[in-house]
Parts: C-alpha cells; structure tokens; sequence
C-alpha cells in the first residue's frame, strides 16, 4: 500500500488542495462555450431572417402546407397520388405504377431568383431495385401525366431531374441517383433509356436516397446564367452540379414537383420549396434582350453540351472495355517507337564499327 501511495498522481494532490482554482476556470469555460453558442445561434438566425426577407410566399410552399388543395384560394395544387401530411407532401408511396405531383398556381413573374428544395427519396428496396426518381419544373404547362418523372415530354421549360434508377444498359459513365438539367423547347423529347443523356445540359451525382440527414437542391437563375448546387451529405454545405450560361428563360411559368413510380417504386416527398428573388444590378452588357421578349427557352451555343455529351456516349459505349483498349493501343504505340530507336541503334552501331575496322 506504501509503493502505491507514492506512485499516486500528485496533480492530484493539487486538485485536492485546490478544488476552487478548477472549479472557477470550469466556470470560465462553460460560459465562454455558452457565449460562443449564443454568437452562432445569433448570425445564423440573422442570416435566416435576411434570407426570409426575400422570400415569395405565393411561390413557396412550406409547412404547415397553407394554400395547398383544391380550394379557390390556394395557390398550389396536388395531382395524382400526391397527399399532404403534417410534416410533408408525398408525390408517390413506395408503391408500384404510381404518379403525383404540385403545381403552383401563380405564373413565376421574378426575373432573377434562387430556389431551395427540400427534399426526401427513401424506400425499402435494394439499390438499383427502387424508382424511378422525381423532378422539380418550370415550364410553360402545368397539370400533365406524362412519362417524365410523372409529367408530360416535350414540355416547354426547365425540368431538373433527380434520376434513381439507371435505365441504360451501358451507364459506367456515372453513379445514380443522378441529378441533371434540361431545357425543353417543345420538340425535345427526355430519352428514359439513355437516361436523358442526348438533352442533358448538366449534372452531377447525389446520394440523397435514403440518406439519414436532410437532401436539398438549389436552382439559382440570374443573368441568364443557371446553377444547380446540391445538398445531400449532411455537412450543410452546397457543392456545385451544373453552371450553365447563356439559358433563357421566359417569364410567366408554373413552379411544379412531380415524381413517377413503375415496376420499381420509392417515397417521394417535397418537405419545401422556397423561392427567393434575387437584387441584381444590370448593365447594358448583361444582355441585348429582355426577359419578357423571349417566348421560346433556349441556351446559347449547345455546340459545347453536344461535344460533352459525345464524349460521355463514348465512355458508355466502350464501358469498362474503354481502358483496356487504350492500355493496349498506347502500349502498341510504344513498343513499335522502341522497335525503332533498337533498329536504328543497330544500324548505327553497324556503321561506326565499319569506319573503325583496324587495318
């Protein structure tokens, strides 16, 4: 017991003799803690309140979900299999061959605004044995079944994609879900086989099925340039999907969400969707054509989304296959440049012994 007693920690023997010293740094501590807690609570509820400053209520939709349903005064209405719950509007149960959707009632007027969608995909089925995916609109129509995502094709608008199923046979090019742009024109048609491929603008993959933590998207329109950041790792934190230049929009379309089930089926709920506008200056050299002039949407210069989507046809095409020819290809390349340089060392070599033959 003697060689244990004095082998004991003599901090504490000070903590012991001075139980007032840790307790009053203790206190220190845990109201320094509290006070950086408040500072942060505090921007970050100011930040909230700026950005609520902006919002556009008549083209939101947020719980407690007022203004949603088939009355005269509400602004957004349910299609299909949508239903409303307290904590969200489900498009489609995880059930087969099912369609739903929400469409705004008030024509989109804002010139530049951002919107944030959030979002849940979940479902009992196994990866790649769940679908089919959902999508959030701006287009011209509103309140049509069809067999994109649960609304028309050939459609006149934006549609932003969050694909969960791959329908090509050779998608090696990307992991799913995948979450894309397209702009339709009304002669356009989404291709469900290819994926959508030969009219994506952008895109990016996003794990939000059955994820544990909040998804989110977020669409920013301004200067005729379109951005699509998403959310969906839970680190609060935007990553960027798609930057596309050039895109025209024209004013007075409808806000919508829609989501399709078939053989294979998911929840899809919207939790909310919120616009915000945007206070942008404008210049001269921001563009020759104003918003309300442009009847048809459009993008300047598909040349590059075309070469970009040929390149990406390629890789799916070749699919895992691609790597193994270019292996070879390039070591066929080498071993004919070595060929030569060893010829070319003999012939040499040849030579120089010829001239220095000893008489």
């Amino acid at each position: 017991m003697a060689a244990t007693v004095a082998k004991s920690d003599p901090l504490g023997s000070f903590w012991l003799l001075c139980p007032m010293f840790y307790f009053k740094n203790l206190r220190k501590l845990t109201c320094l803690f509290v006070s950086v807690c408040i500072l942060i609570s505090q921007s970050l509820a100011d930040e909230q309140d700026f950005m609520e400053d902006f919002l556009k209520r008549e083209y939101s939709l947020a719980k407690p979900y007022h203004g949603l349903g088939f009355s005269s005064s509400s602004q957004w209405d349910l299609m299909g299999t949508a239903m409303v719950t307290p904590e969200h509007v489900r498009l489609t149960p995880d059930m087969q061959s099912r369609q739903g959707a929400v469409w705004s009632r008030v024509p989109l007027l804002v010139q530049d605004w951002e919107l944030r969608v959030h979002f849940k995909i979940h479902g009992v089925g196994k990866k790649n044995f769940n679908g089919d995916g959902m999508a959030i609109w701006l287009t011209k129509d509103r309140m049509q079944n069809g067999p994109v995502f649960g609304n028309m094709n050939n459609f006149i608008g934006l549609g932003i994609f969050v694909d969960t199923y791959p329908n090509a046979d050779k998608s090696h090019d990307r992991a799913f879900p995948y979450v894309s742009v397209m702009l339709g024109n009304g002669t356009l048609s989404y291709d469900h086989d290819s994926d959508g491929r030969p009219t994506e603008l952008g895109g990016c993959t996003a794990m939000a099925r059955n994820a544990v933590h909040d998804t989110f998207l977020l669409v920013r329109y301004s200067k005729q340039r379109l951005t699509l950041l998403v959310d969906v790792d839970g680190k609060q934190e935007w990553k960027d999907c798609a930057d596309i230049t050039g895109l025209w929009l024209p004013a007075g379309y409808f806000l919508g969400a829609s989501s399709a089930t078939g053989d294979l089926s998911d929840n899809h709920d919207i939790i909310s969707i919120k616009l915000y506008q945007l206070t942008v200056e404008r210049t001269p050299e921001d563009g020759d054509q104003d918003q309300d002039e442009v009847t048809v949407p459009r993008v300047d210069n598909m040349e590059q989304f075309h070469d970009r989507l040929h390149d990406a046809e390629t890789r799916a095409l070749w699919g895992p296959c691609h790597h193994d020819f270019l292996f070879f290809f390039t070591l066929k390349i080498v071993l004919n440049d070595l060929g030569w340089m060893f010829g070319l060392i003999v012939l040499l070599q040849n030579k120089f012994g010829a001239n220095h033959t000893p008489p």
